[in-house]
Order: C-alpha cells, then structure tokens, then sequence
C-alpha cells in the first residue's frame, strides 16, 4: 500500500523551525512562525496557567474521558468570554482539538447540510484552504486585502460576496487578521453583516486572537454583532494564543441560531460527526481554560499579563513602522494594525536574500510575526528590508 503513495512535501513554514535551529548565528531572528514570544525571544507560559495546572493536579481524582462534546463547564464560560450573553442569541458548542479541530468540524458541518461551499478572503491563513478543500468543500474566494498599498479592500469584498447563494458559508476573522493584521472596524463588520443577512449567507467567523488586538471585549464585539444578526453562525475558537495553549490543542465550536432549539441539532450533528473523527475531546487544555475563567483571581492576573502582552505588540508594531520610515506606499499602516502578523510587500527573491545573507527568517510570502522582534533589533531588522 505505501508504494502507491507519494512523497508530500514539507509544510513550507514548519520547514522553517528546523532551517532557522540549524543556522549557527547567534544575531539571527526568527519573524516566521506564529507563536508569541517575549522580549527574551521565549514563548512564556501564563502565570494564571501554571497556578491553574497545580489547582488540577491537586485536586483532579479521574482521567476518564469526559463527555463527546466536551466540559460543558468550559464551552459556557468560554461562550460567555467570547460570544457575550446576548439573549437573543442561542448557542451550543462542542469542545474541539484546537481551533484547526473547530474549523474541520466546521467543514464537516457545513457539507453534510448539502451546501458544501466556502468563501475564503484573500490572502488567509494558508491552512484555510487546505482543511475546507480535504473535507469536501468548494472553496471561492473574495479580496481582502491589497499587499501594496497595505489596505482593506471592503468594496470588492462584499462585490464578491453578492454572487454567492443562499446557504453558502463565509470566513470571517474575528480579529488580528493572519496573516494581514488588518483588522474589520465597527462599521465595516455591520456592512458585512447586512450582506449576510440580505443574502441568506452563513458566517464562520475563526476567533484564534481575541485579546491581541483592542482588547478582550474590543476583540469580540464584531463578531457578537454579527452572530446577533444573522439567524444561524458557527464560531470557531482557538484557545492557543490568548491562553499560551499551544500545545495542549484546546478549541470548540460554536453552532449559533435564534432559536435555542436550532442550535440543539447542529450540536447533536457535530457530535455525531466528531465520534467518527476523534471521537472524544481532550482534557487538559480545557480544564486550564475553565479554572482560570472560574477563578477571580486567575482571571485577573490572566488578563492583565494579556494586556502586557498586547501593548508590548502594539508598541513593536510603532516602533518597526517609524523604523521602516518611508520603505513602503503605506508603511505607516504597519504601526496601527493589529494583532502578531504583517504581509509585507517584500518578493520571495528578498526573502531569501534576508534569510541567506542576514539571519532573518519569515516565509516566502511575506508575513512576518511581528512578536518574533526584539525592541533592539527593530532598526538593524528595519534597516535590512530598507536596503533591498
């Protein structure tokens, strides 16, 4: 069976973790892969984390499994941290292995309904496409942003989104856009949303960045307007960089109507679709979530080093825009987006000349992960993509 296979490459930006280890410069920087990183160039562990591991360790008594879709305990108090307690609004989540877990599940959904077609924006999260696409789906795609001039492209967005049908799903970022930074104001997400609603459309809205960009609740009150407005949503969410839970793969998914009953049978589906796939949740992640989101306390201190971490973001954003002075049309943009990512307007000949000649490595698309610079390497890395 294994000779009818063939070889598949390396996920281009995973491959970069091994090349950026092997190269002996001690002055290299890494502005590739997507995890948070301090001014040490160490992705921490959150204080409230490690106080709720020794809350779990001293008093968990079992580790069997828990239900098929999850702590129910967690998907409340999460819904309540992400979707609000708007009374109109009706959820039912299932706990999910992280938010790439949600997203399949998503997809999952969304072709076993019968409509089997996503619009994704352009440019997305590379794994977008890749997880609709494996589950079946017809993917379109809409303009979101435009590389060289650095702006949102909301007019052409919704053009496009006037030719999709009835029941066809759309992805929506949240916020902190992956990999633009360019985030949707207030107004541009009520107009998005009458779109949807005219035309009968299905947000998926991927919250992975909730507290990186303006804030905990500045984070979530698009997509709470939007789910509002609508009469039937999905919301993915991903635990792993607003709780540092990278690894312990902790998500859910959200079936949002206007009818709590509505809600109850997307649920009873996803359930259905998860046993055949993982078949149970793990637990560990999710019972960090829930301790830290049930304990005062913890919460607190989780939210505020939150916010240290996102002003230390916003003020690394202004200082590498200033330093990039005028390299770009709009570099200025640079300073105000939001979240970990920029896609610069760099080819992928320049990227390679950055990685070879100086120690700078980013993927050949031109994202960089703005938390992977240190504030004393702003001007030399800024001076480097000045001198291409």
């Amino acid at each position: 069976m294994f000779d009818r296979l063939t070889r598949q490459p390396e996920d281009p930006l995973l491959a970069l973790i091994g090349i950026f280890k092997a190269d002996p410069r001690a002055d290299k920087v890494d502005l590739g892969v997507g995890v948070y990183r301090d001014e040490a160039g160490h992705s921490p562990i959150f204080r409230a984390v490690k106080a709720a591991e020794r809350i779990i360790w001293e008093s968990q008594d079992s580790k069997s499994y828990v239900a098929p879709e999850g702590d129910q305990l967690f998907l409340d108090l999460l819904w309540s941290l992400v979707g609000g307690s708007a009374p109109s609004v009706h959820a039912a989540g299932v706990q999910t292995p992280g938010g790439s877990g949600a997203l399949r599940l998503a997809a999952d959904l969304i072709r076993q309904a019968g409509t089997g077609k996503i619009w994704l924006g352009l440019p997305t999260w590379p794994n977008h496409a890749g997880i609709f696409a494996a589950a079946g789906l017809e993917v379109e795609t809409y303009p979101y942003f435009d590389v060289p001039s650095q702006t949102l492209q909301l007019d052409r967005m919704l053009e496009a989104l006037q030719r999709a049908a009835p029941g066809d799903a759309v992805l929506i970022h949240a916020s902190c856009h992956n990999p633009t930074g360019a985030p949707l104001s207030t107004e541009d997400f009520a107009r998005i949303t009458a779109v949807m609603a005219a035309r009968g459309l299905v947000p998926l809205i991927d919250s992975a960045y909730q507290g990186f960009g303006a804030g905990l609740e500045g984070d979530a009150a698009g997509l709470r307007a939007m789910v509002a407005a609508v009469p039937e949503a999905l919301l993915a969410v991903s635990c792993s960089k607003s709780f540092g839970l990278y690894r312990e793969r902790t998500g859910a998914l959200y079936a949002v109507a206007s009818a709590q009953a509505a809600a109850e049978t997307a649920r009873s589906n996803l359930v259905s679709i998860a046993r055949t796939s993982y078949s149970m949740p793990p637990d560990h992640g999710s019972a960090i979530v829930k301790t830290i989101l049930d304990t005062p306390d913890l919460y607190a201190d989780w939210s505020s080093e939150l916010e240290t971490m996102r002003q230390r973001l916003a003020a690394l954003r202004r200082s590498f825009a200033e330093a990039l002075g005028g390299r770009w049309s709009n570099t200025i943009a640079i300073g105000v987006q939001e979240g970990m990512f920029s896609l610069l307007p760099v080819t992928p000949a320049e990227v390679m000349t950055l990685r070879e000649k100086h120690g700078v490595y980013m993927p050949t698309s031109g994202r960089i992960n703005i938390a992977g610079l240190k504030l004393a390497d702003v001007a030399r890395v800024a001076g480097l993509f000045k001198s291409l």
